[in-house]
């Protein structure tokens, strides 16, 4: 373990320059493997999840959700006050922020961001919740691939550039995910549900987020400073796959939807205008044959 330690640190010192030391001693941040474990463990749990739920009923987790989902509310809610009254108080530059000249508004920054990665550990529910609800339809390449890589980036994130540019992206997720948290707080008590009407905005917002990241991203390539141009690549590649698979999403699930809606829309009024026809059709398909007798 400790080798693979070490060697993980001179891979990403060459990558990235050195281990940030503010954040050693800090909760499963000394070494990578509780992280990469966890993160094994899960998909796991996403494998076999299912196959164990087959053949069970599922289970409601009502109350359970609503109060989940409340404190993930609250949590992003905090997380995005203290990143913009951090973000403010260190004068940070939207362009490109180095990880050194914050002073104590960086030390802010990276309290808040711990909790941001330590966030993507707990979120690993959502998808426990599905399984145990065998709601899975919801356990999607894309739901999967986020939920995982999150954790794993934001454990590099938080060893190499805990503050600084890396501030933007967390702070409009942060923000998505209040709005976020509080639809599926109110979506898990059935007589909310017909006042909810902003999902498909939600993931509007999401994907807003990713282009707003990359455009953030970018000014930090295009006027550097000192924050590893890597990790900016990176960012950037990252943002990227998820516009892909979140534009994936939307296409599937709110396009062709309404697309299939104005279809039987148009089958409605066709049904209607030929009522005649079609109703001896059905009429002649509800007809059930009298059976043969036997004698």
């Amino acid at each position: 373990m400790e080798a693979f330690d070490a060697s993980l640190n001179s891979y990403m010192r060459t990558w990235l320059g050195p281990r940030d030391s503010r954040v050693k001693g800090w909760f499963l941040l000394d070494n990578y493997i509780p992280t990469f474990v966890f993160s094994v463990l899960y998909l796991l749990i996403v494998w076999l999840g299912p196959k164990y739920m087959q053949n069970k009923q599922p289970v409601s987790c009502r109350g359970i959700l609503v109060v989940y989902n409340l404190g993930l509310t609250l949590l992003s809610l905090y997380m995005f006050y203290e990143l913009v009254t951090g973000v403010w108080e260190g004068e940070y530059n939207f362009f490109c922020q180095d990880t050194r000249s914050g002073g104590e508004a960086d030390l802010k920054i990276i309290r808040v961001l711990w909790w941001y990665y330590f966030s993507k550990l707990i979120e690993f529910m959502d998808t426990f919740f599905f399984i145990l609800r065998k709601n899975n339809h919801q356990i999607t390449v894309l739901h999967v691939y986020h939920h995982a890589s999150m954790l794993n980036i934001w454990w590099f994130v938080m060893n190499w550039v805990p503050c600084g540019h890396s501030y933007f992206g967390a702070t409009l997720n942060s923000f998505i995910h209040v709005l976020m948290y509080s639809y599926y707080g109110l979506s898990a008590i059935p007589s909310m549900r017909p006042y909810l009407w902003w999902k498909k905005y939600i993931t509007q917002g999401q994907l807003l987020q990713f282009v707003l990241t990359i455009i953030q991203t970018s000014c930090g390539v295009v006027w550097p400073c000192a924050f590893p141009l890597g990790w900016l690549y990176f960012q950037i590649g990252y943002m990227i796959s998820l516009i892909t698979l979140f534009t994936n999403f939307y296409i599937q699930t709110y396009n062709k939807k309404a697309s299939a809606r104005r279809k039987d829309h148009q089958n409605g009024s066709m049904a209607a205008m030929n009522g005649h026809t079609n109703s001896f059709s059905s009429l002649e398909n509800n007809v059930k044959p009298r059976k043969q007798r036997k004698d």
